[in-house]
């Protein structure tokens, strides 16, 4: 039988109470107003939740992957849009500077984004360039006698940009013909507009904006890692958010199956509880199937990951599934529920607006797909 160690299962109790206390009482209303949360990010970087994959010597507690998704899926019960500022805090915000920033780099940012006292972004996805991400049009030039890299262009959908907390975005822009690099852009950087926040079916808690660059200038030395490596990193970034967002998927499917055992042993019709239907018990037993299938792929692509072996196609057997999954149960609990799901201020509602998302983040379930079938040696096409 699996079972994650001792230390993991003290984390998720700690993350659990944590969550009842910080975010169960407070989350329709983030939702309803559209409110980020940032003393909740704040506390969880007291809480250590920022550092939990990063190594001691630059404060975090070095407990790698598995330690992450733990603390992510117990928000997600409560709140994806906490959870996703997690998960992109840490792997689209601490992570490229942590494994390609120079030291000072390192030594600028890493303290704040490890200890969520700042937030970094990843300004990658374009109007045009989604899941063909090499297809970027933004363009850094080098301007030689000034030293300084001149930025120009847009980006999309990105998580974490416009916060109060918000301290630097990694961008992903064209350095050459046949060239894609990294740039580190300070929040507030001349040139650098935030455009107005995304109204969202769901994540609406969640800081999501359009970015845009004009003759934003940069020191030479903003440049993330190797010249033209762009491409390489931001690939392999992706491969450790897209467990995150497994581990998300399985918190939002655990909460529902949560909620609709609980409502199915105590709503009565018909003379007794309707979980005496088959109807409904199936519905039940179907999720808890799926939660459980979604979890051992999920901490197995993370066990993989934190053992140094190679784990791409694991992390895109576990997003795909994971997130289906969970988008499988916001509609069957919803059902279960009946009009009481349908309600916004139900958990059950919150979760069904949030979790179609969870198929298209960190690469589409087609992309999964892709993936997977390429793993298996197959020549499919684009």
């Amino acid at each position: 039988m699996f079972e994650l160690s001792d230390e993991l299962e003290e984390l998720r109790g700690v993350v659990r109470e944590f969550a009842r206390k910080e975010i169960a009482p407070n989350a329709v209303a983030w939702d309803r107003d559209e409110a980020f949360p940032a003393d909740t990010v704040r506390a969880m970087g007291e809480l250590g939740l920022f550092g939990l994959s990063v190594p001691e010597e630059w404060g975090g507690a070095g407990a790698g992957l598995s330690a992450q998704c733990v603390a992510i899926e117990e928000i997600a019960r409560w709140d994806a849009s906490v959870a996703i500022t997690l998960s992109a805090g840490v792997g689209l915000g601490l992570k490229p500077i942590l494994r390609f920033g120079t030291p000072a780099q390192k030594d600028r940012w890493l303290p704040d984004l490890v200890m969520g006292r700042a937030l970094g972004a990843f300004g990658l996805t374009e109007p045009d360039a989604g899941s063909d991400a090499a297809a970027l049009r933004s363009r850094a030039v080098l301007d030689e006698p000034g030293k300084e890299w001149v930025l120009n262009g847009e980006k999309a959908f990105i998580t974490n940009s416009g916060t109060t907390l918000t301290s630097l975005i990694t961008v992903a822009a064209r350095t050459g013909p046949d060239e894609i690099s990294n740039l580190i852009v300070p929040a507030g950087a001349a040139g650098l507009t935030v455009g107005a926040p995304y109204r969202k079916v769901g994540w609406r808690a969640s800081d999501t904006h359009p970015l845009h660059f004009d003759d934003c200038r940069l020191p030479a030395d903003s440049l993330l890692g190797e010249r033209g490596a762009g491409l390489r990193q931001f690939l392999s970034i992706l491969d450790e958010g897209r467990v995150a967002i497994a581990a998300l998927s399985v918190g939002v499917a655990q909460a529902c199956l949560e909620d609709a055992t609980a409502y199915a042993r105590e709503r009565k019709a018909f003379g007794g509880p309707i979980g005496r239907f088959q109807a409904t018990a199936f519905r039940c037993s179907d999720m808890a199937v799926a939660v459980d299938a979604a979890r051992l792929l999920t901490y197995r692509a993370a066990a993989l990951a934190d053992a140094g072996r190679d784990y791409r196609r694991e992390a895109a057997v576990a997003k795909l599934f994971a997130s289906e999954a969970a988008a499988d149960a916001t509609r069957s609990a919803t059902q279960v529920l009946g009009g009481l799901g349908f309600l916004d201020e139900t958990r059950v509602a919150r979760h069904y607006r949030d979790a179609k998302i969870l198929e298209i983040g960190e690469g589409t379930s087609e992309v999964q797909r892709l993936v997977i079938a390429r793993c298996l040696g197959l020549p499919v096409q684009t």
